[in-house]
This record gives C-alpha cells, sequence and structure tokens, in this order.
C-alpha cells in the first residue's frame, strides 16, 4: 500500500492497529480462520460510505469504495448481501447519520457469536475534536464525521471503542478498513504498525490508556492478558492515513 501510494503521488502513510500483537511479516485474513474447535461462523459487514452530497464538504468516491468493497467481499469471501449493513447518503440506502451509524456498529456487536468474521469499512471524512476526559497525550480524540455531523456531533474514538471494540464478543475476528483522515487510531487500540518504512515490527502503543480503561473494565494489572481480557475479540484495523 505504501509503494502504491507513494507512486502515485500520495502522502498518507497506512497504519495498521490491533488489539493482539501481530507479526506484520505474515500475511492477513479477511475470514477467522484461526480459532481451534471453533466452526467457521456468518460473515458480517457494515460498510459506510458518505460523499456529503451538497454540501461544502462534499467527495466523490466514497460511494464507489463501499460498492467495490462489497463486490470484493461477495466474490472472494463468500459475503452475503442479507448480512450486509450499508449506509450511504445516496438516497437508496441506509443514510448514515450519526445515530444510524451508531445503531450499525452496536447491531453488528450485538449479533456477533464465537467463529463470525467481522467486517468495518469506512469512506468518509475524518477529524479530531479536544478530548474531553483526560485519555488522549495529544489531547485530541480522532473522529469519524457523519453526515448530520452539524446537529448530532462527530463520532469520537471514545464511541467507537465502548460501543464496538468492547461489545465483540470472543473469538470473533473483526477487521476494520478506515478511509479517512486522522483515523490512524480512531479504534484506539493498544498495538501499533506504522509503515513509513522504518518501523520493522508492530509495538505497544504507550499512548494506550491502561488506567482509563481500567474504569471500564475493573482490571488492574497492565499485561497483555488483560487486554485480551478487556478486549476479547480480535480486532484489527488498517488506516490509509495515520494521525496527522
Amino acid at each position: 500500500m505504501r509503494h502504491n501510494l507513494k507512486s502515485r503521488g500520495f502522502k498518507q502513510v497506512p497504519q495498521l492497529t490491533s488489539s493482539r500483537m501481530i507479526d506484520v511479516s505474515t500475511s492477513v485474513s479477511f475470514v477467522n480462520t484461526e480459532q481451534e474447535g471453533i466452526v467457521s461462523g456468518t460473515k458480517r459487514a457494515v460498510l459506510i460510505g458518505i460523499n456529503y452530497i451538497g454540501t461544502e464538504s462534499q467527495l466523490s468516491g466514497c460511494h464507489n469504495d463501499v460498492l467495490n468493497m462489497k463486490r470484493y467481499l461477495m466474490a472472494v469471501h463468500g459475503f452475503e448481501e442479507l448480512n450486509m449493513a450499508i449506509l450511504m447518503d445516496d438516497g437508496k440506502h441506509i443514510n448514515p447519520t450519526r445515530d444510524n451509524m451508531m445503531k450499525a456498529l452496536q447491531d453488528l456487536a450485538h449479533s456477533s457469536r464465537p467463529g463470525d468474521t467481522c467486517i468495518l469499512h469506512y469512506s468518509g471524512h475524518g477529524g479530531y475534536v479536544r478530548d474531553e476526559n483526560g485519555d488522549e497525550e495529544d489531547r485530541r480524540d480522532e473522529t469519524l464525521v457523519p453526515l448530520d455531523y452539524n446537529t448530532a456531533g462527530q463520532i469520537r474514538d471514545d464511541d467507537l471503542f465502548k460501543a464496538l471494540v468492547l461489545k465483540i464478543p470472543k473469538d470473533v475476528l473483526l477487521m476494520c478498513l478506515m478511509d479517512s483522515c486522522h483515523s490512524g487510531t480512531v479504534l484506539d487500540l493498544p498495538y501499533k504498525y506504522i509503515a513509513d518504512g522504518t518501523q520493522k515490527d508492530m509495538i505497544f502503543d504507550t499512548a494506550f490508556n491502561m488506567e482509563h480503561l481500567q474504569k471500564v473494565s475493573s482490571l488492574q494489572k497492565k499485561a497483555a492478558a488483560d487486554i485480551e481480557r478487556l478486549i476479547p475479540a480480535k480486532v484489527m484495523m488498517i488506516s490509509g492515513c495515520r494521525d496527522q
């Protein structure tokens, strides 16, 4: 991805974050195949593309991104349309308002069972707002920008972590693809790899605030085993652009 972006004149730096330490030299699977003794489950997806049609922030390719991802998941990985929630501001699909986006994510977490594969794809604007609870080292919460952000507000990384990351059950694989600015850590995951050509291995993100998360989980130890109990599922997020 890094080489493709550079060859086309783009300056974005891809980033991978995860709930588990990952050997980045190995290939990544979009399908849950690692759980021994767990029957391969349902493949689910939430695909969100917002072009912000008719606004000063209008984009042009986000609907195409979603439709391409839908075709790819169905043709290559055997996803079924009935298990996909598609949100686009095209007048044909679920409108990507803040409430609808949060409901789609909550439904994804609630419906998931051990052995399932879950995909979240977001293509749209990303941003940041002032951190209000002191859990961010840079004092900024990264955000997704719903269609009605002017009235309903943006979706903070804290919202995504609590509604989705903490709620996905054990032995589920959640793979997230974020095509937006400032999305490198928008899921607040503890392990990070920046594909800038210099970092060789995934590292623990020192900005991951265990003390804040302990308030949510009632955990007291700062160890990998505690992270696995805090975040039961294997969650991976690939972002086209690290935090700016």
